[in-house]
Parts: C-alpha cells; structure tokens; sequence
C-alpha cells in the first residue's frame, strides 16, 4: 500500500505535469470504482481544470476549478501512469484521465477508491484523520499529546490514521529502527527522550524516503529513475535473516497486533 512518501512523490510529478491541466474527458472502465455516474462526470469534471493536487494523508486530491474535488486512495499493487495511447501501463486501468493527447491511467483501483466531492463531503470523509507528520503545528508536545489515550503498540499507534495520518507499515518499522524502539514497545511505557527520539526519526525517514523516490515498484511515467529509489535503504522491513546496519546483528521478524514487524534486536529497545 502507498503510504506518505510514495504519495508525495507522485503528488510532486502529478503537479509538474498536470497542474494547470484541462480534464478533457473520463473513461471509467470499472464503474464500481468511481461512484459517479456519466452525467455527473461531463457535467463536473470533463473540460475543468485541475488547480492543484493536494495529499492528505494517504488520499491524493485534485482540485478542479469548479470547487470539485476528485479524490483517489491506493489500496495495495494500485498505481498511476502518465503517458497516451501508445506509452501504456503494463496492467489494466480502472479509470483514464484525458488531457489532450496525455493520459493518466489509474491501475489496480478498488471498489470505492475514486470519489468526485464537493469541499464539504471531503471533510465529512476525511475530517477526522489525525494532523499530517510535517504539520507545522505539530510540535513534540503536541506530537506526545496524539498518543495520550493509546495502550497499545508504537508501531499500531503510529499506523492509527486518526493518530498521525500517511504512516503504515513500511515506515513505522523504519521510524521505530531509527529511534531505537522496539516496535512492540507499549505506548504508556515510552518517557519524554523516547518521544523526542520518535518525532525526530519520523521526520527524518520520511523526508528521505520522500527525496529518495521512496518505494514504489512501478514508474509514474517513461523515464521516471526516482521511484522506488529508497527500497534499497531501508534499514528492517522485510530485512529478516539479514544484518543490522548498526550493531550486525540479525534482524528478525515479530507479529504486533496482527501485522508484521522487523526490528533489530539489543538495538531496538524501550527505554536505555
């Protein structure tokens, strides 16, 4: 699944290429995944512009001149391709935006994964999700204040969409790793330093990730050499059996909540 990095990535291509861009036509090849009928979409969407495309959390945003907002999430193997007729994806799209002669094909999209809205049915939909990590509101205190209510885990903490929005599996283990913690590491047990540790290490993860090209497995566009440019760095997801970078030893495997979790044992701790 697409999470922060990966969506900001595309987020960066999308808006060099289409931002300013006339819609000039929709093909909707499985109805189930944009839940807007024919009419609605000439009549809200064919011939507008696309203002700007904005991320929240895991949602991807275009905003129309209108006032409309086109909204798609991208549940696991889901991806876009920038290209035409000729420079197609290898699988095929659910949905194809028409600019012109340029196309922009939505591959691997999922019942319900596309919705056109007005400004007020978008925050009815995503008003509750927890603030962005690059908030600048978002201080350490205020960072501390989210988790105030969780007893659980760092790592299901951290992937709560309620809590901090964009963070899922990949870079919660990644994040856990820089810190230092153990990604099943009790919320009600982390002190003052373990948080500062946290809030840095989330930043710093992700804005490398994000300048990497973060992991994505499959280009934006013919050409594209940044996606997926950080898979190589990371430092324990989906790593077991291999060598910490930091102290040697071998990274294992562990189930929090359900889920899969990597970390390197004796480095990653709860307090030190």
């Amino acid at each position: 699944m697409q999470e922060l990095p990966e969506l900001e990535v595309i987020r960066d291509m999308l808006t060099e290429r289409f931002a300013g861009a006339q819609m000039t036509g929709i093909e909707v090849v499985n109805e189930k995944v944009l839940q807007a009928g024919k009419e609605q979409l000439e009549r809200d969407a064919v011939m507008k512009s696309v203002w700007f495309i904005e991320r929240r959390g895991k949602h991807l945003l275009f905003h129309l001149d209108n006032g409309k907002r086109l909204l798609a999430q991208f549940g696991q193997g889901a991806y876009l391709y920038a290209g035409n007729e000729e420079d197609r994806p290898g699988r095929t799209a659910q949905v194809k935006l028409y600019f012109g002669e340029r196309i922009l094909y939505f591959v691997g999209m999922r019942a319900g994964d596309m919705q056109l809205l007005t400004v007020k049915e978008v925050e009815a939909l995503l008003g509750a999700l927890g603030p962005d990590p690059f908030d600048k509101r978002l201080t350490v205190e205020k960072f501390m204040d989210r988790f105030a209510k969780k007893r659980g885990s760092i790592k299901s903490a951290l992937m709560d969409p309620h809590v901090i929005t964009g963070i899922g599996s990949v870079y919660s283990d990644e994040i856990c790793f820089d810190a230092a913690i153990r990604p099943d590491a009790k919320v009600p047990l982390l002190d003052r330093d373990n948080w500062a540790r946290l809030y840095h290490s989330m930043h710093k993860v992700l804005k490398e990730a994000i300048s990497l090209g973060g992991i994505g497995e499959h280009p934006f566009a013919e050409g594209d050499s940044l996606t997926g440019g950080y898979a190589p760095h990371l430092q324990v997801h989906n790593r077991e059996g291999q060598l910490c970078s930091q102290t040697g030893a071998v990274i294992e495997r562990m189930e929090v909540s359900g889920r899969k979790a990597f970390f390197s044992p004796g480095f990653q701790t709860i307090n030190e």
